[in-house]
This record gives structure tokens, C-alpha cells and sequence, in this order.
């Protein structure tokens, strides 16, 4: 059993919240972080963290699948008020899937990042960045906006957006998407192990539609570090150890 950090989750979706937390930490888990994706689930994010110190963190966001030309001013109003409870800047990001660009375009999703990015500059806080079909804009704008802290979270995208998100000393993340998705397979075998972080994205389904299909929780980061071990041909204690590393330097996390 190893002490690991699911660097992604979105708690508040997740229904028996507390039971998924205390087969977390069943499992050997060191801490959650906990992302929002838009004010209503933000304000249940910092409750969950409020009522869980020390072990669940939250990351205030808006991810582009939610966003609103409406409710720009109020989602940044609530993220600038509560930011000093937050270790990072997230859910946010792009995406270029036509069913989303249908409900916002990409020069609204543009628009809502450039503000959240600026956030997260101000206040040194990492961005956990969703990047659909739109990993070089999303690339583009963190860099841009000068961040020095970043995870593009479940990366799919291609190896050169890859190197740049690397050399610029940015992370990716390691899901249980690991144990069949070609494209996220290549990235963990081509980032290196000091840029890893893993995460569940929990309580999204894996393998949908395949004899395999589960609902994930924050417990299943094991089948994310498993996954990643086998990839790199490294232990899951090196593995384990170098991620937790990694998570605990870039949110700042200083628990047990």
C-alpha cells in the first residue's frame, strides 16, 4: 500500500461521498485534490475540503463544458473571494469538441481562460487544465499567461504539444485510462517520471462500453499508478514515491 495523491477529483459529484473517502484512505491515500468546475460545485468543493482538512484540497475552476457569457463576472468574483482557500486554479481550460464549442465557442472558452489563467498568476496557484482537442491553444495560453505551475490533466494530445508541455517544466497526469487508451498510453511512456502526476477524474466511467467498464473513486488512483508503472517498465514503489513527490511540490501539500 502505497501513500499516493489523487490530483484530480470532482468530489462532489461523487454520490456515498464519504464512503469513497474512507476507502481512500483505506487504501492508502495521502490526499485529494478537489476540483470545482463551476460556482455551485466551487462552494461544494471548499465545503468538502473544510469538512475533510489535511486530507481533501480544493482547486477552484470553471470548465469550459460549463461556461456561461452571463456568469463570467460572478464565477471570477467567487474565485478571486475564496482563492486563499484553494491550492490551485482548476478545472479550466479548452475544449474543442463540437458539442461543446456549440454551447461555447471557442473565443468564449478563450475568453473565461484568459481570465482564470490570470488568476492563477496573481496568486502563484497551479492550473489543472483541460485541453480537448485543444492542446497547442491550450499550451499557448498557459504559457503566454506566464504560469510556471501547471497539470494538462488526462492528456491525449499530440507528442510535440507533449515536449513543449514538458520543457516547460508543466506536468501531465495519469488516470486509469492508462490500461487501454492508446493516445494517453504514449504520453505517460513519453513524459518523463519527474513530470507525472496521477488522478481518477473520479467518478468518471473508464472502459465505456467495454467488458471492463467502472465507475471510478479516488481509490482507484492504484490502477492509475499501476498502469503508469507498467508503462515506464518502473516499480509502483518508484512510481509512487516520485508522484507523490511531484503533487506535493506543486500544490504545496504538507500533511502526512
Amino acid at each position: 500500500m502505497y501513500r499516493l495523491i489523487d490530483t484530480h477529483a470532482h468530489l462532489e459529484e461523487i454520490e456515498n461521498l464519504e464512503q469513497a473517502l474512507a476507502q481512500a484512505k483505506e487504501a492508502g491515500l495521502a490526499a485529494i485534490i478537489a476540483v470545482g468546475s463551476d460556482i455551485t460545485s466551487n462552494a461544494k468543493t471548499l465545503e468538502i475540503a473544510e469538512k475533510h482538512p489535511g486530507f481533501v484540497y480544493a482547486a477552484l475552476g470553471w470548465h469550459p463544458w460549463y461556461l456561461k457569457e452571463s456568469e463570467i463576472e460572478a464565477t471570477l468574483e467567487f474565485i478571486r473571494a475564496n482563492i486563499d482557500k484553494a491550492v490551485g486554479i482548476g478545472e479550466v481550460g479548452l475544449d474543442y469538441h463540437k458539442r461543446v464549442r456549440a454551447v461555447a465557442d471557442k473565443e468564449l472558452q478563450k475568453k473565461a481562460l484568459r481570465e482564470l489563467l490570470k488568476i492563477a498568476k496573481e496568486h502563484d496557484k497551479p492550473a489543472l487544465i483541460h485541453s480537448r482537442y485543444a492542446w497547442r491553444d491550450a499550451y499557448d495560453m498557459v504559457k503566454e499567461a506566464g504560469l510556471e505551475k501547471a497539470v494538462f490533466h488526462w492528456y491525449t494530445g499530440t507528442s510535440s504539444v507533449l515536449r513543449d508541455i514538458i520543457d516547460n517544466g508543466y506536468y501531465i497526469s495519469v488516470t486509469p485510462a492508462v490500461e487501454y487508451h492508446e493516445e494517453h498510453r504514449r504520453a505517460v511512456k513519453e513524459a518523463p517520471l519527474e513530470k507525472l502526476l496521477l488522478e481518477t477524474d473520479s467518478p468518471v466511467v473508464y472502459a465505456r462500453g467495454r467488458e471492463n467498464e467502472f465507475m471510478s473513486s479516488p481509490a482507484d488512483v492504484a490502477r492509475s499508478l499501476k498502469g503508469a508503472a507498467a508503462l515506464k517498465g518502473l516499480s509502483e514503489a518508484e512510481v509512487a514515491k516520485a508522484t507523490t513527490e511531484n503533487a506535493r511540490g506543486l500544490f504545496r501539500i504538507k500533511n502526512e
